[in-house]
């Protein structure tokens, strides 16, 4: 059985999976859901962006887990990109859900149209973190209002040096054995970096036909995807 490790976007914890776990826990797999430093639980701690990295890393060799189905979604994507390289044997495989991908010296808000300008002074005016999004934000994603409700009421703001500072790879992405989840509902085609990574003979390509938070708009069907994917 895999040992799934899920993390979650900008501003979610370990809860934004609550309707994910029983379905792999039920098919007897570990799963290890997270929260970063500085979000929700872990409110108020300090965090840069290799301290998700390291929270990651953290949590596979604390538990000691093989077999490893590192999971991230939207943001996480650029931690869970850099993790997935420096645990080594342990990972199976590595799965963006609808996420970033981390490129070596670029901050996952270079890939913003405006290079990230509007959001680093968005940071600045918040006291250096992303203010929580409002209901209308995940408007259109295939999200019900008491989902929409449960997002806003678990939001936190995120700190903003993990959205800033660089990542850091020793290796081409293209190179681990990765999946990618692409939520297709108003947005249907993978951004340009996604595309290239994808020419990889070490990737694949699976589609959703719902927005940006399918654990809440699609838990079951996510679950499945998930299961399929370590099963290969």
């Amino acid at each position: 059985m895999a040992n799934f490790v899920l993390v979650a976007g900008a501003r979610l914890g370990s809860w934004a999976w609550d309707e994910v776990v029983p379905y792999l826990a039920a098919a007897s797999h570990g799963v290890h859901p997270l929260t970063l430093s500085g979000l929700a639980e872990k409110q108020g701690m300090p965090a840069r962006q290799q301290t998700h990295v390291q929270d990651i890393v953290g949590e596979v060799e604390g538990q000691d887990l093989g077999d490893v189905v590192l999971v991230g979604h939207s943001y996480s994507g650029i931690p869970v990109g850099q993790a997935a390289e420096r645990i080594g044997d342990r990972l199976a495989r590595v799965v963006f859900v609808d996420a970033s991908v981390p490129a070596d010296g670029e901050p996952f808000i270079s890939a913003w149209p405006d290079g990230g300008t509007m959001m680093r002074a968005s940071i600045a005016e918040n006291g250096g973190f992303w203010p929580v999004a409002p209901a209308a934000h995940y408007k259109g994603h295939g999200l019900t209002d008491e989902q929409i409700t449960r997002i806003l009421v678990g939001s936190t703001p995120h700190p903003g040096a993990t959205l800033t500072e660089p990542a850091a790879l020793e290796q081409p992405l293209g190179n681990l054995p990765a999946t990618y989840i692409k939520c297709t509902l108003g947005d249907p085609e993978p951004s340009d970096d996604v595309a290239k990574l994808l020419t990889s003979e070490h990737w694949q390509l699976i589609e959703m036909d719902t927005g940006h938070w399918p654990m809440l708009s699609q838990p079951r069907e996510l679950a499945q995807i998930l299961m399929d994917i370590a099963a290969k």
